[in-house]
């Protein structure tokens, strides 16, 4: 996916400032934060993050009916749907197929009729905005570095000075039942890891100078600020990804 918009240069970076003191913070390499926030706080945040998706809904739809994806000027996108694109469009089709067949059960209440079908078609279009949001909002990689983008809310910026190489690597993670869940943060061989992936999958790997601060969606210790070595995700097409990137930072 390629082209440009000229509203997305100058986008905020969630990514990219390298981490003064690995050890700052409550917890080495964890979030800055509180690391458990309090209830008023989880409260809060929680209602941030439903506002600010459910206008990237229907930012995601408008870009989608423009052909306008957020790829900034002079930067290349990458695709990374693939994993989930089939189970999105199954769910799609079931949420809409659901519409008619509630409408035939509650015909006979108008006031309970109109409500879900309200509800049905508000259903229906936060499906499709979820899955507009993975082809409007790709991967890009361009003169300020890369940027790694998941769905309608992760969006991390790694400036190239930050990176030392990057290599496909694949990698997945089965969760067994009876053991915790390997969150998107963890360390690994004596590094803290940023893993952003899809389908529990993910095939690229970005090494850095230094360790770099990447502030995930969420409060501590899932969310929030972190201080990290690496960053991993999922593109569909990982050849095609180092190809863009070979002239900024060595490819292995």
């Amino acid at each position: 996916m390629t082209g440009a918009d000229p509203a997305a240069v100058g986008e905020p970076a969630a990514c990219g400032e390298p981490a003064a003191d690995r050890g700052a913070g409550p917890v080495a390499g964890l979030a800055t934060a509180d690391v458990v926030p309090s209830r008023g706080r989880r409260i809060a945040s929680f209602a941030r993050r439903a506002v600010l998706m459910e206008l990237r809904v229907y930012e995601s739809v408008g870009r989608m009916i423009a052909r306008r994806p957020k790829i900034s000027s002079g930067a290349v996108g990458f695709g990374y749907h693939g994993p989930v694109l089939t189970i999105l469009i199954v769910f799609i089709a079931l949420s809409a197929l659901e519409i008619p067949i509630v409408d035939l059960i509650v015909k006979r209440w108008p006031p309970v009729r109109i409500g879900f079908l309200i509800l049905g078609i508000w259903g229906v279009t936060w499906m499709l905005g979820l899955l507009f949001a993975y082809f409007t909002r790709p991967h890009t990689v361009g003169p300020e570095g890369i940027r790694v983008r998941e769905g309608m809310e992760i969006d991390l910026l790694v400036p190239w000075d930050d990176v030392t190489s990057i290599r496909i690597v694949p990698t997945r993670v089965d969760h067994e039942p009876g053991t915790p869940k390997i969150g998107r943060v963890f360390d690994e061989g004596g590094e803290r890891i940023c893993a952003i992936r899809m389908g529990s999958e993910t095939n690229i790997d970005v090494r850095f100078e230094r360790p770099l601060t990447v502030t995930l969606p969420g409060l501590a210790p899932k969310g929030g600020v972190h201080h990290v070595d690496a960053l991993r995700f999922w593109v569909d097409d990982p050849k095609a990804l180092l190809a863009a990137v070979r002239g900024h930072v060595p490819v292995e």
